[in-house]
C-alpha cells in the first residue's frame, strides 16, 4: 500500500467524469488499498480515485463501522433529507453546511466485480453521496447551503 498525494482544491482534474471500470485485476486491487492507506493516513471517511488522480468511478468510504468500495457506483434512491456539517480532503479546513439525502439505497460493484447493494442512512449516507459526486465532477461546495 502507497500513500498517494491528494489533490487540491483548484486542480482542474476535481471537475473530470470518471471512467467506468472494466477491469477488476490486481491494478485496481492495489488502487483501493492505495486509497484505503491514503484516506486513513488523512484522517478522513471517504476518499475518490479522482482525488489522487485517477479518473476511475471508484472510492472507499469508512465512517466508522468497516470499510466499503464503491466501484462503478449507482444512485437507485433517496429518502428525505439531512442538513449536516461537511468536508473534503480534496479542501482542507474547509467546511459548510450541506443538503443531502437522509437515507440512500446504492448499486456497486466490490474489487472482484460483484454487485453488491447498500442502504445507509445518516453520515454513511452523505459520505457514498459526496464520493460518487467525486466520480462525475461535482464538488461539495455545490451542496453547501450555510458556511461554517
Amino acid at each position: 500500500m502507497a500513500i498517494r498525494k491528494i489533490i487540491q482544491n483548484g486542480d482542474p482534474v476535481l471537475l473530470k467524469k470518471s471512467r467506468a471500470v472494466e477491469r477488476f485485476d490486481v491494478r485496481l486491487a492495489q488502487l483501493l488499498d492505495d486509497l484505503i492507506a491514503t484516506m486513513n493516513k488523512a484522517e478522513g471517511c471517504g476518499l475518490a480515485a479522482v482525488q489522487v488522480g485517477v479518473l476511475k468511478r471508484a472510492a472507499v468510504v469508512d465512517t466508522g463501522d468497516g470499510i466499503v468500495e464503491l466501484i462503478n457506483p449507482e444512485i437507485i434512491d433517496t429518502v428525505g433529507w439531512q442538513e449536516e456539517e461537511e468536508g473534503c480532503l480534496s479542501f482542507p479546513g474547509e467546511s459548510g453546511v450541506t443538503r443531502r439525502p437522509m437515507s440512500v439505497r446504492v448499486r456497486a460493484q466490490n474489487r472482484d466485480g460483484t454487485w453488491c447493494f447498500y442502504k445507509v442512512d445518516g453520515l454513511k449516507a452523505r459520505a457514498f453521496c459526496h464520493e460518487i459526486d467525486h466520480m462525475n465532477g461535482i464538488l461539495y461546495k455545490t451542496h453547501v447551503i450555510r458556511e461554517k
